[in-house]
């Protein structure tokens, strides 16, 4: 005869071996997204100016192009300071690893100011590409990037390629890197500004009556891999330099998003072209550190937004639209606002 205890201590027994076996599982779910990744270090705190950058650190970090003609698209790649309210000194457009020197270098894929100007796919080649050497065990991988205005290329954390025209005329670029499986890429990306620290241009250039001397530029980014990855909404991607703004208030803070939802639109021609000129605001957040590398957290980042060629005005670019092959699949992503939105970082760990 079983005695009546046995019954009860084999369902405490079992009872006590859910529970353990419960509390391992949930905390190994919990490690499981978050393994190998550092905490969460994104500031959302808020930086405010009012008007250009008032000191020019350096006046062109790209030299001039050396093929120039009228009827080119040539801005100066011009990089400011500017102090908010809150006494913080801010570089603008933004501090780049092209304004600090740093390479290597982008290899063209089109480029005007260096006359590499092959007509079509078949007219390419990325055999003279140089390799960066991620993993020495690694895959080659090959890429072909269009940025609007600038990119510089971080793949687990080291520097692959920076864009050898940051501003204009329009490029392309090839780059190779060979690395193993997961991989982390993290993209900087710049809408220029001539107006430092407001976000506007002049444009249309060459410049002629009808050009408006305060427009807001637009910006963008286009990659695809021989690995297969390729841009999309799959991506992480945030902003931290809003402009031009007619008040601070007009970007809402949506948890983890910097939205502007009020102002028309998101893409040329519905967004806001405001009337504040030299007098316009904008809303800046700090750059977090060690954005390039995997281990970064970029969990509670929006994913980025998807346009089309018609959205980022690109129909009519040759650097983009000579190679539909080199692009097919892509698309072309920024975060929420097109226009407003200057300067960004776009992440994705393939897996």
């Amino acid at each position: 005869m079983k005695s009546p205890a046995l019954p009860r201590f084999a369902a405490l027994r079992n009872m006590l071996l859910l529970a353990a076996c419960g509390a391992v599982l949930a905390g190994c779910q919990s490690m499981g997204g978050n393994a190998g990744v550092d905490a969460d270090n994104t500031s959302y705190k808020r930086m405010v100016t009012q008007g250009p950058a008032t000191k020019i650190i350096n006046p062109n970090i790209y030299p001039d192009c050396t093929a120039h003609n009228p009827r080119m698209n040539i801005r100066k790649s011009a990089v400011g300071q500017i102090t908010a309210t809150d006494g913080t000194v801010i570089t603008v457009p933004a501090d780049t690893a092209a304004g600090r020197g740093l390479g290597p270098k982008s290899f063209d894929l089109y480029n005007e100011c260096n006359q590499v100007l092959p007509e079509n796919t078949a007219a390419t080649s990325a055999a003279k590409v140089p390799v960066v050497e991620i993993d020495a065990d690694g895959e080659v991988i090959t890429g072909y990037i269009v940025a609007d205005n600038y990119y510089e290329m971080w793949v687990n954390g080291k520097l692959v390629s920076v864009d050898n025209t940051p501003y204009t005329p329009f490029n392309s670029a090839i780059v190779k890197f060979k690395v193993k499986r997961p991989y982390t890429m993290a993209f900087l990306l710049v809408d220029w500004d001539e107006h430092l620290g407001l976000g506007m241009e002049q444009f249309p250039v060459p410049v002629t009556p009808a050009t408006s001397q305060w427009y807001p530029g637009d910006g963008g980014l286009i990659a695809r891999f021989s690995d297969g990855t390729m841009t999309d909404s799959s991506w992480k991607a945030q902003t931290f330099f809003i402009a031009p703004l007619m008040d601070p208030k007009e970007v809402v803070e949506r948890g983890n998003i910097h939205d502007t939802p009020n102002l028309g639109g998101r893409t040329h021609p519905f967004a806001r072209k405001p009337n504040c000129e030299a007098k316009c605001y904008a809303v800046h957040y700090p750059i977090p550190a060690n954005w390039q590398s995997p281990r970064f957290n970029d969990s509670n980042w929006p994913r980025a937004w998807e346009f089309t060629d018609q959205e980022i005005g690109v129909t009519a670019l040759p650097a983009y639209t000579r190679y539909p092959e080199l692009f097919d699949g892509a698309r072309w992503i920024w975060t929420q606002n097109l226009v407003l939105d200057n300067v960004v970082i776009a992440r994705k760990t393939v897996r």
